[in-house]
């Protein structure tokens, strides 16, 4: 699109975009599978109203979602606004929360029903007729790992894969198999369907903006960087509490467990971020490269090794707040006989040449003390200490201080 005298024209880039420090946003309509389950509701809605209020979404944008739930587009949009009033980082403009699920449509039905995908054809083709124009579709697979497959399959039985004048995605949120078998079988179903350039396979944690200032406390600060190594630093810390038990997500959580609910995504991702070397540049190509050297540098346990560098734990009832909280085995949901942690600690090293030798922690779990998300790194101590002698002079050759 070009500029003439004040008017756009179809056909060519608007230069003067190029200079916008956000570029516009394509039209899209985002289709939530999953739409009425705790990620949806906690993160995904509340998350794109506040990207309404940040001015980062298109003129035009609709929100579809499917789920069993028997609810109407009007029940739907009511979800939604509750949602994002409970669960948003920031108090919801009313006006702001009305535009954003003006163009709300609900699709009910079980993920491997033909006749969920006919209708959502028929909501997607009725979205595009209000616009005026054909919009992009990201399908975002908000549900159990198991039905992966069965939603992807569907979306390309259906011809929902592609478009021939729109972009369409699919957004598949971790874990992403359980077992390396599992994970490859999944990806030749998704690579069947979709094109890789289609595909985004993503850990929510690596949106943080903390996370994402790891990367430019590294590679961008010139105190840090020399001393980021086996060399001066003796240990690291990364640590993912939450003073929460499991709530409704036992059903999820009791297949999963500490370990592969934040160790082998989460937490692997912030190690590698700690640990990677500096990338050609801040593609997603090498980025990537960079973090799988660091994960091929971590030697797996053998199985007599483990007892000596892992926990495994289940909390119990207690008391938070004042008030009788059950244990895992208690929480509604639960199997009475369940061996599912709640909490995981390891110990690992990445042996190559910048940090052979430093012990990295890795640890998370629910109704812990406190609520927290950090990473720490513990420089070596110092050869000679003045502050440490003055201390014991003070206090004399034989004295307790």
């Amino acid at each position: 699109m070009t500029m003439v005298s004040g008017v756009q024209t179809e056909g060519e880039a608007n230069p003067l975009a190029e200079a916008l420090e956000r570029q516009p946003v394509h039209p899209t309509t985002l289709i939530i599978f999953g739409a009425t389950g705790d990620l949806a509701r906690r993160k995904l809605l509340p998350a794109l109203y506040n990207l309404a209020h940040e001015g980062a979404l298109p003129e035009h944008f609709a929100l579809v979602g499917n789920a069993r739930s028997d609810l109407s587009d009007n029940d739907f949009r009511e979800l939604a606004i509750t949602a994002v009033r409970e669960f948003s980082r920031r108090p919801p403009d009313e006006k702001v929360l009305a535009n954003l699920f003006e163009y709300v449509r609900y699709v009910n039905g079980a993920f491997g029903e033909d006749g969920v995908y006919e209708r959502l054809v028929t909501a997607l083709d009725e979205v595009d007729e209000i616009a005026g124009r054909s919009l992009n579709r990201c399908f975002y697979l908000s549900t159990a790992p198991g039905f992966f497959p069965v939603i992807v399959k569907q979306l390309g039985e259906h011809g929902l894969d592609c478009r021939e004048d729109a972009e369409v995605r699919v957004i598949i949120e971790k874990p992403f198999g359980t077992r390396l078998a599992e994970a490859r079988e999944l990806n030749e179903i998704v690579l069947s369907v979709f094109e890789e350039r289609q595909v985004f396979r993503i850990d929510h944690y690596l949106g943080k903006e903390t996370v994402q200032n790891v990367l430019a406390l590294r590679f961008a600060n010139g105190m840090f960087e020399p001393l980021w190594n086996r060399n001066y630093i003796d240990h690291v810390e990364i640590t993912a509490a939450e003073d929460i038990g499991i709530g409704t997500r036992a059903g999820y959580y009791n297949n999963a467990g500490a370990l592969r609910d934040l160790v082998q995504n989460h937490m692997l991702q912030l190690l590698t971020l700690l640990c990677m070397e500096p990338p050609v540049d801040f593609s997603a190509d090498e980025v990537r490269d960079e973090k799988v050297k660091v994960l091929r540098a971590i030697h797996p346990p053998t199985e007599e090794q483990v007892p000596t560098m892992a926990v495994r734990a289940q909390y119990t009832r207690g008391n938070v707040a004042g008030s009788d909280v059950p244990g895992y085995l208690g929480e509604k949901g639960v199997p009475e006989d369940s061996t599912t942690e709640t909490y995981a600690a390891l110990r690992l090293e990445v042996d190559n040449w910048r940090w052979a030798g430093v012990p990295m922690v890795l640890r998370t779990g629910k109704r812990l003390a406190r609520k927290v998300t950090e990473i720490a790194v513990t420089l070596k101590p110092v050869p000679h200490s003045p502050s440490a002698t003055r201390a014991r002079s003070a206090c004399g050759p034989t004295s307790s201080c």
